[in-house]
């Protein structure tokens, strides 16, 4: 019998192990950890975002500002369908919420991560827990993984490791390339009087720009008492990931707050005022926009308390100007508490997505996190590890 030995006991690695049924091959998943799973366990706020609904390969691509191209061919073997119908077949029910995204009917990881586990030992997988590694050494035949605790020789490898910078270095001593990881998903740091005090103030239709990384997004935009966050923020760090960390997270981020045009809002005030000339302009009610950020707008314009009446039109302008274009600072970043993703990893150059293995080195394969390949936030970095492991499970069959 041959031996598998899986570094990494995540999702990638509990995956592969629960996806190979084989007479063939004794399998080892090796975890420095004191229990598995742990990234999976805190998955959306601990109610693990299982996938995405998203059923349509070429679309679910477009989620990922890395790997977009590599995983068509993993999606178009095993997608978030295929991820619905696995868990089904082991009783296990999911729901899908309004933003798509998947979650157990439970609401607890706790479900994914038992159902791994069983299914995993059901085949007999062998789990080797507080032991790191130390070294992987390659013969003409075999792998020697060395661990703090005991050597292993093995026919074959699979590096499901995460984003772990000491298995990055023993990686590159086998050869391989490692692109510098640097931080995605992460929220922006800004001190702008505009945002004083309004931290949980949110706009569900905002619309960002970064001008110098030539980065858009929309969708809804919170005030946190640092910053800013939310979805569109979370998209605009993936995608910008790499940029943003050249730049020393110090960038000018431009925000319409409402997500119409300078002209528009300036008719709109118009139209108020003909309506309520006597109206004062700090109880005008625009766009749903939350009376505390209007308030704090006019104070940071200085535009004092009148009727729309007196309203001139150089303030008109500043108003529409500032919800339209406003222009903050962004000084540096803070972690996305949910989840921490890092972009950056093995080059995907280096490896064949037909069956995530090694190009450099036979036997060897890669899934997870371990990689290049990172992604928006909403099921889509575990999507990515249930369908590289899949992959990887056809090879030991």
């Amino acid at each position: 019998m041959k031996t598998l030995v899986i570094i990494g006991g995540g999702a990638s690695g509990f995956f592969l192990g629960a996806n190979i049924k084989s007479e063939n091959w004794k399998v080892i998943i090796l975890e420095q950890a004191k229990h598995p799973l742990q990234k999976v366990k805190i998955s959306g706020g601990g109610r693990c975002n299982v996938t995405n609904a998203c059923f349509n390969p070429k679309e679910l691509v477009k989620s990922y500002p890395r790997g977009s191209k590599e995983l068509l061919s993993v999606f178009s073997c095993f997608q978030p369908a295929d991820t619905l119908e696995w868990f089904a077949q082991r009783n296990i029910r999911l729901k899908t919420e309004d933003d798509n995204r998947v979650f157990p009917e439970t609401d607890s990881s706790q479900t994914i991560i038992d159902a791994l586990l069983h299914a995993a030992r059901e085949n007999g997988v062998q789990i080797h827990y507080e032991t790191p590694v130390t070294g992987i050494l390659k013969d003409s035949e075999k792998f020697e993984i060395k661990t703090t605790h005991r050597t292993y020789q093995t026919d074959a490898l699979v590096v499901a490791a995460g984003s772990s910078s000491k298995i990055w270095e023993i990686i590159s001593g086998l050869g391989h390339t490692i692109v510098p990881p640097v931080p995605s998903l992460f929220t922006f740091n800004c001190k702008n009087d505009i945002l004083t005090d309004l931290q949980g103030i949110s706009f569900p239709k905002a619309e960002l720009l970064i001008p110098q990384f030539k980065l858009k997004e929309s969708g809804s935009l919170l005030i946190t008492h640092w910053g800013l966050s939310g979805p569109a923020i979370l998209k605009l760090s993936s995608r910008g990931a790499r940029e943003a960390a050249f730049s020393d997270y110090n960038f000018t981020l431009r925000i319409n707050w409402v997500s119409e045009k300078f002209d528009h809002v300036k008719e709109n005030l118009s139209q108020h005022r003909s309506a309520h000339p006597k109206k004062s302009i700090y109880s005008l009610k625009l766009y749903d926009i939350p009376q505390r950020f209007w308030k704090n707008m006019l104070q940071t314009l200085e535009i004092k308390e009148k009727t729309l009446s007196d309203l001139g039109k150089t303030e008109s302008n500043k108003i529409a100007e500032t919800l339209t274009n406003s222009q903050l600072q962004i000084t540096g970043k803070s972690t996305f508490k949910e989840e921490f993703v890092t972009a950056g990893g093995v080059d995907l150059k280096e490896i064949d997505f037909r069956t995530m293995q090694s190009k450099l080195i036979p036997d060897l394969y890669f899934a997870g996190e371990v990689l290049n390949i990172d992604a928006l936030t909403g099921g889509f970095n575990l999507q990515a590890c249930w369908s590289e492991a899949f992959v990887i499970s056809r090879q030991f069959k």
